[in-house]
């Protein structure tokens, strides 16, 4: 196997939370790379002229755009490898249009997401959040019986909305359980929803037919307040949305006014702005579980990011092509 020459270009405290030491000598293993070199930019002499001897860029959080300039001081670019998720925000269509192969860790990043939604659509179907403020609301006995005598997962219907990724391995993790799934994707047809394990569904009647909503799809100018006011009404009353997505996807204000009349839940890992104003309802509302963009890639988490960045490496290296690779026809319905 032979070592391309290689060179990070990411945030520079990046590396250490995506490499262990043994991840770092691996990479130094299956690339000639000064792993103690980390390209924040790409314009000053010393960046180029370290950029311009790399067959391989491995890229990250924080990386800086590679563009047509940083391309023209390339000559001998033939790979970029993203150790995070979305890379449209960081390399221009340049890249695609000579040729240089990418490749994304958007699998590896999928996992946590997915496991918090799981974690999420199970708690929201046993009614944890109603019951949890009843009891810390009152501090006595709550005849649980009497007051919720629907909740419980059994035979509870959840909704996907969008096969992406994440979608795809919630509903890999949603198998074991009893739980009537349903999908909408408007790439799919039915024969492909169920070899998911879901029942395809129009977006309208998803809404109206489900327990729990989950958001799983792109944020695209066709995917913008696609949970509109209209969408919002159709929710069952108690249902609970999750949104691990983009915070555009919903009309924020609409699904605010939906969960100050109590009829809705919601658990939002991710709002517009990202970041809310200090007055923002979503911080003190009862019915809401928000936390700041935490489904993503966490703690010991991001290693699996480097694992898959080094995996993908080695398959360079070996002549064989990337298992995650990121090619110009699909960015148009990539997050």
């Amino acid at each position: 196997m032979r070592r391309p020459v290689a060179v990070l270009a990411m945030g520079a405290a990046v590396p250490p939370r995506l490499f262990t030491p043994a991840a770092r000598e691996r990479l130094r293993a299956l690339a000639d790379i000064d792993t103690d070199v980390v390209l924040t930019e790409l314009s000053t002499t010393g960046s180029r002229a370290r950029l311009a001897r790399a067959e391989v860029v491995l890229s990250g959080w924080g990386a800086p755009r590679v563009d047509a300039a940083a391309l023209a001081a390339a000559p001998r670019l033939r790979a970029i490898v993203y150790a995070a998720g979305s890379v449209k925000g960081h390399l221009a269509p340049a890249v695609w249009e000579r040729g240089i192969a990418v490749s994304s860790a958007a699998a590896a990043n999928a996992e946590p997401v997915a496991e918090y939604t799981l974690a999420m659509i199970l708690l929201a179907a046993k009614g944890v959040g109603r019951m949890a403020r009843a009891y810390r609301e009152r501090r006595t006995a709550v005849d649980l019986r009497a007051e919720f005598p629907e909740v419980g997962t059994y035979g509870r219907t959840v909704g996907l909305v969008g096969a992406s990724r994440v979608g795809r391995r919630v509903l890999e993790l949603l198998a074991p359980f009893d739980l009537r799934v349903l999908l909408a994707d408007p790439f799919l047809d039915v024969a492909q929803a169920a070899a998911l394990g879901a029942e395809l569904r129009e977006l309208d009647a998803l809404l109206a037919e489900s327990d729990v909503v989950s958001l799983h799809a792109p944020s695209l100018p066709a995917t913008r307040r696609m949970l509109d006011r209209r969408r919002l009404a159709l929710m069952r009353d108690g249902a609970t949305l999750i949104n691990t997505a983009r915070g555009a996807i919903v009309d924020q204000d609409a699904l605010v006014d939906e969960l100050v009349a109590g009829r809705l839940e919601a658990v939002l890992d991710v709002t517009e702005p990202e970041v809310l104003p200090p007055g923002s309802p979503l911080y003190t509302l009862p019915n809401v579980l928000l936390t700041p963009h935490v489904a993503g890639a966490q703690g010991n988490e991001v290693r699996r990011l480097g694992e898959a960045a080094l995996d993908e490496l080695a398959r360079y290296a070996a002549g064989m092509p990337f298992a995650h690779p990121v090619r110009a026809e699909d960015l148009a319905v990539l997050a």
